[in-house]
């Protein structure tokens, strides 16, 4: 299928643009950096067909099996980036991306990709909104887990004061906790519009907002994990180290109630059940 040919070609650009990017920062050649910008951009708009003819051949938004929605938060990872970068540029970035989202590309491609009738429940204006919404946010959390592993390896060079090779490669530590904290807003706000729309979905649906189905009760938890940072960080002043290890924390959980929730514990949002 042609969708599928384009998605491929996007995921061999993503892994010609992350090489791209781990040669940038192994010899600060800038011709590297920017051949892998345009690679990825390449990728990224290949990968926008895919997601946009997957869409027109299954007749409707292309967010309900697992094979869909990790190659949306892959889609929505570099899309991320690539709007980070052009705002603001930020060192080295994208050779902690880009391997990820290569990564959740080809977790996506080794998942069932047949095209099954969408169920009656399924058939509603509330499945683009609520599901693109919630995996963007998974989207952007990815971003900020990213952002978190480089402060770590940062502060590590300077409290062990070897300010060599990797602490010219990456950004100062005041840079990436202001990166940090900004992901985690925005990624906060979609989350809490994801769960909002989804409650209001599946009253419509099931007749009630909230069942304590697994994905719901765990996907409360995570977004108390993200609350309780936020609101360190407003409040008591967490910033640096335990803010970082914080956030990687948080997405831990958040890849359990992605991946492992979804797998391991039947219930109304359950991959492993549906649409395969």
């Amino acid at each position: 299928m042609l969708h599928d040919l384009f998605f491929q070609a996007a995921l061999f650009l993503y892994f010609v643009a992350t090489v791209g990017y781990l040669v940038h920062v192994v010899t600060l050649r800038k011709d590297a950096e920017r051949a892998a910008d345009s690679v990825l951009t390449g990728g990224f708009v290949l990968h926008t067909a895919a997601v946009a003819l997957r869409w027109w051949k299954v007749g409707h938004p292309p967010l309900v099996n697992l094979h869909e929605a990790l190659s949306f938060v892959a889609w929505g990872m570099v899309g991320a980036y690539l709007l980070a970068q052009w705002t603001q540029k930020v060192k080295s970035f994208g050779a902690f991306v880009t391997p990820l989202a290569t990564v959740t590309a080809v977790a996506s491609l080794l998942q069932p990709r047949g095209v099954l009738p969408l169920p009656p429940v399924l058939r509603s204006l509330w499945l683009p909104v609520h599901a693109a919404i919630s995996l963007l946010a998974n989207a952007i959390f990815a971003l900020t887990f990213c952002v978190a592993v480089m402060y770590l390896l940062q502060e590590h060079q300077i409290k062990g004061k070897r300010l060599g090779a990797v602490f010219k490669r990456l950004p100062s530590l005041q840079s990436l906790d202001a990166m940090n904290e900004r992901g985690i807003t925005v990624g906060f706000v979609l989350l809490t519009i994801g769960i909002i729309t989804g409650s209001i979905w599946a009253e419509t649906a099931w007749g009630s907002y909230w069942s304590w189905d697994p994905k719901e009760t765990w996907s409360l938890i995570t977004w108390f994990l993200y609350a309780a940072l936020l609101h360190q960080r407003l409040t008591v002043g967490w910033r640096g180290r335990r803010a970082a290890l914080m956030t990687i924390v948080a997405f831990a959980v958040l890849l359990f109630t992605f991946l492992g929730v979804s797998l391991l514990l039947p219930g109304q949002h359950s991959y492993a059940t549906r649409f395969q």
